[in-house]
């Protein structure tokens, strides 16, 4: 599966030959306040945790996996927008149910990128009447992922715990069916 170029960006499905990209994106603590209360990770993280659960759901042919987001005139990589089944570490995942998320730079931030690049992919995988909804979720105070999923015409469906090493944490979830 290919995601075809908007004017202002490029698609690539990234790979395990991509971990110094995946690094450098988690190296700013603004980037990775939501998802790690701001710790970095490690390059040994990347490598023997982020790759081996990317992987684990990579699917060129379904488009499952992380895209890689690059700037069209000058193919700096700015983020990734991730595509798989919800509950895909769960004994019961949900094939037709696609999570969407996102990861971008700070430097990119309110120029409408992630929103832009995460419509594009959806629309690809939007073409696949299998698949019956699309997916996000976010910690509740993520405004910034929360305006994505709404620009996106997410619904808000349930407010949730999501259940972390540092314990419970509000969050939200929003779908969008597949019509």
């Amino acid at each position: 599966m290919n995601i075809a170029n908007t004017s202002r960006l490029s698609f690539r499905l990234l790979t395990s030959a991509d971990a110094e990209l995946l690094f450098e994106l988690d190296q700013d603590p603004e980037v990775m306040r939501h998802l790690t209360n701001g710790e970095l990770t490690s390059k040994e993280d990347i490598n023997k945790v982020f790759i081996p659960r990317m992987e684990a759901y990579r699917d060129p042919q379904k488009g499952w996996g992380l895209w890689g987001v690059f700037l069209k005139d000058n193919n700096e990589f700015i983020g990734w927008v991730l595509v798989r089944p919800m509950e895909f570490f769960s004994n019961k995942p949900e094939f037709k149910n696609l999570e969407l998320g996102w990861r971008f730079k700070q430097s990119s931030w309110g120029k409408g990128y992630a929103s832009e690049a995460t419509q594009q992919v959806k629309d690809v995988l939007a073409m696949n009447k299998d698949i019956r909804a699309f997916s996000a979720t976010a910690l509740a105070d993520n405004l910034g992922s929360i305006g994505v999923m709404k620009r996106l015409g997410m619904s808000h469906i349930k407010n949730y715990l999501h259940h972390d090493s540092s314990g419970d944490i509000a969050a939200v979830y929003y779908q969008i069916k597949n019509t």
